[in-house]
């Protein structure tokens, strides 16, 4: 008996090994079709609208000061509204932020010290501010850990007329310095690449085809109103604010999606493991919808990404081919996004099992209510019948939030 259940596992083990090759070669194979499809930011004739970039901020007086001078220097805009708003910082963000404009009539500083509304989250509630004081056609939200060049503002702006979308967000090209961020943050630009059909992501309404990202996001003035902009019962309580923002836009018949940001700005999100744990933490739960969709998403990455290697080392060749395939994928991800290549690309199946645990301490904060960003708790669901969690269907196609 004992041959013969032998015999059957390793049977069962060819068949796993030639099921997650043939998902692996696949998502290799959809990055390489993405990466020539990825729209790009085209340079052109100055923008004649008038284009409202607008930044929220809190606590970032060591970044706010770089990235309004950065803003302002910005190029082929012919009509440039530039509003900050101080989101009750108490590191003098707000005073930088001034000198930092020196007096450019382009440019003001909203501060308010009020804590959010319940039912609000903070990046939220500041972009819904941004937005109520902007007078542009175009609106241009922007991080503070962004550094645009002189003409991203513009590019991006352009991009959005010229694609006919109604929202798009360009990508920047993500800096990593310590491991963790090396293993991690790659995986921002290739989890959409991999797993995301672009074209048809920008056209479909549906939930699962949302991929954005607010550190760099223009969108239509009058379809963002439309939509009901930030304070959209699903958006304003949601910790994936820019995914749920693009939801909204569609939802009122708005097209939208990524683009490649790689050559216009580029951003250091987290410093170290203890900020990037703590970033993703906050939001990786919302990706799932659902513990089970969140579970289900770990699993599928495992079983393409990690069981191969696991294998590989045991001596199965079709799992070596599927494991080179994973890592192939990666490269040809960092390639086209400006990430470092070797050997961050070789473990790939590493980034997978960091990935799947902080996902499980993200779920275990959201349930414990400990989760916090910025001094504050993240806190979503506040107002009675309000659904800030997306519904088991309706999470991102890629697993990263963007």
């Amino acid at each position: 008996m004992r041959p013969l259940r032998r015999g059957r596992r390793a049977r069962l083990a060819g068949v796993a090994d030639a099921l997650s090759c043939a998902l692996a070669v696949t998502a290799a194979g959809h990055v390489a079709v993405n990466a020539r499809r990825l729209r790009v930011p085209p340079p052109g004739a100055p923008v004649r609208e008038r284009v409202s970039v607008l930044l929220p901020a809190r606590d970032e007086a060591a970044r706010i000061g770089p990235a309004v001078r950065a803003l302002l220097a910005s190029t082929g805009l012919d009509d440039l509204e530039l509003v900050v708003y101080d989101d009750a910082s108490s590191d003098g963000t707000g005073e930088r932020a001034r000198a930092a404009a020196a007096g450019d009539h382009r440019a003001r500083v909203i501060a308010d010290t009020r804590e959010p509304p319940p039912g609000w989250l903070g990046k939220t509630w500041a972009c819904h501010q941004l937005a109520q004081a902007a007078s542009g056609t175009i609106l241009i939200f922007v991080d503070a850990d962004v550094t645009v060049e002189p003409d991203a503002l513009a590019r991006t702006a352009r991009l959005l007329r010229s694609a006919a979308l109604d929202l798009v967000s360009p990508y920047p090209r993500q800096m990593a310095g310590s491991p963790a961020e090396r293993l991690v943050q790659p995986l921002l630009q290739w989890s959409w690449l991999a797993l995301l059909p672009l074209r048809w992501a920008e056209r479909t309404r549906r939930p699962s085809g949302a991929a954005a990202n607010g550190q760099l996001l223009c969108v239509d003035a009058a379809t963002y109103q439309r939509a009901g902009g930030h304070a959209a019962a699903g958006v304003r309580g949601h910790v994936l604010e820019d995914i749920a923002l693009l939801r909204a836009v569609k939802a009122a018949g708005g097209r939208g999606g990524v683009a490649d940001g790689t050559e216009i700005a580029t951003t250091r999100m987290y410093d170290g493991w203890a900020q990037l744990r703590d970033g993703y933490a906050k939001s990786l739960w919302a990706a799932g919808g659902t513990p089970a969709a969140s579970a289900a998403q770990v699993g599928l990455l495992a079983f393409v990404f990690v069981w191969p290697a696991a294998r590989a080392a045991a001596g199965s060749r079709l799992a070596l081919a599927a494991t080179l395939a994973g890592v192939a994928g990666r490269w040809l991800a960092a390639r086209r996004t400006g990430a470092r290549r070797w050997p961050d690309c070789a473990a790939h199946p590493v980034s997978i099992v960091l990935f799947g645990y902080l996902t499980g301490l993200s779920w275990a904060r959201h349930r414990t209510g400990t989760a916090r960003w910025k001094g504050r708790p993240v806190r979503v669901g506040q107002v009675p019948g309000e659904c800030a969690t997306p519904p088991a269907t309706g999470g991102t196609a890629a697993p990263w939030p963007g």
